[in-house]
């Protein structure tokens, strides 16, 4: 699995109309059919009197990927969609895009056009993210050190969690798992071996 995926970061909408049609796209962070099975019928049923409720989604395990033109003619509605989500290489998203038809025919490459949009502004409203595979480690240090180890982790593009002082100095922070290896050399370097950073878990994160 790679150690870094694009996303969106949360549900948000966003809408605009073209020939007296207002489409709306909605787009979340999912991460399963279910969740994404669940969404797609949450906006159904908030829409339900729309004229198509037009969906996307594509989920990062088993590379899912589905869509539906919920009635409009093959091709011009999911498929644009889903392009949207491929050309941004957006993974665990969902896109719905409903459409209120407005009395004047879009023509194939309009509604194209229209549903590319939707997805598109519905995305961006709910801000691209990248998530990177992330270590979060803990050190444990005296008083003496813990002024060389504040500068080593501000130089090595990490994000502290927690710093306790007692009678021991204990950080707790954030790395990219890609940078762990160099990172753990520089420590031992910089410590003469004397100290170690302990792996307290290991996930993804926005970084």
């Amino acid at each position: 699995m790679p150690s870094e995926y694009r996303t969106v970061n949360r549900f948000n909408s966003d809408e605009y109309i073209v020939k007296r049609s207002r489409f709306i796209g909605y787009a979340k962070p999912v991460a399963s059919v279910e969740e994404a099975n669940a969404f797609i019928a949450e906006i159904k049923s908030k829409h339900w009197d729309a004229t198509h409720n037009v969906y996307a989604y594509i989920l990062r395990e088993g590379g899912v990927k589905r869509y539906s033109d919920d009635g409009e003619p093959q091709g011009t509605a999911g498929v644009p969609v889903l392009d949207v989500l491929e050309k941004e290489h957006l993974v665990d998203t969902a896109v719905v895009v409903t459409r209120y038809f407005g009395g004047i025919l879009l023509g194939g490459g309009g509604l194209v056009r229209a549903y590319s949009h939707s997805a598109k502004i519905a995305v961006d409203s709910a801000k691209i993210i990248t998530m990177a595979l992330c270590l979060d480690l803990k050190i444990e240090c005296d008083y003496n050190f813990y002024g060389k180890l504040g500068a080593f982790l501000s130089s090595e593009n990490t994000v502290i969690l927690d710093t306790v002082f007692t009678d021991s100095v204990t950080v707790i922070f954030r790395i990219k798992k890609d940078f762990y290896e160099a990172f753990s050399a520089k420590l031992t370097d910089l410590s003469n071996g004397k100290t170690e950073a302990e792996i307290i878990s290991e996930k993804f994160c926005e970084f």
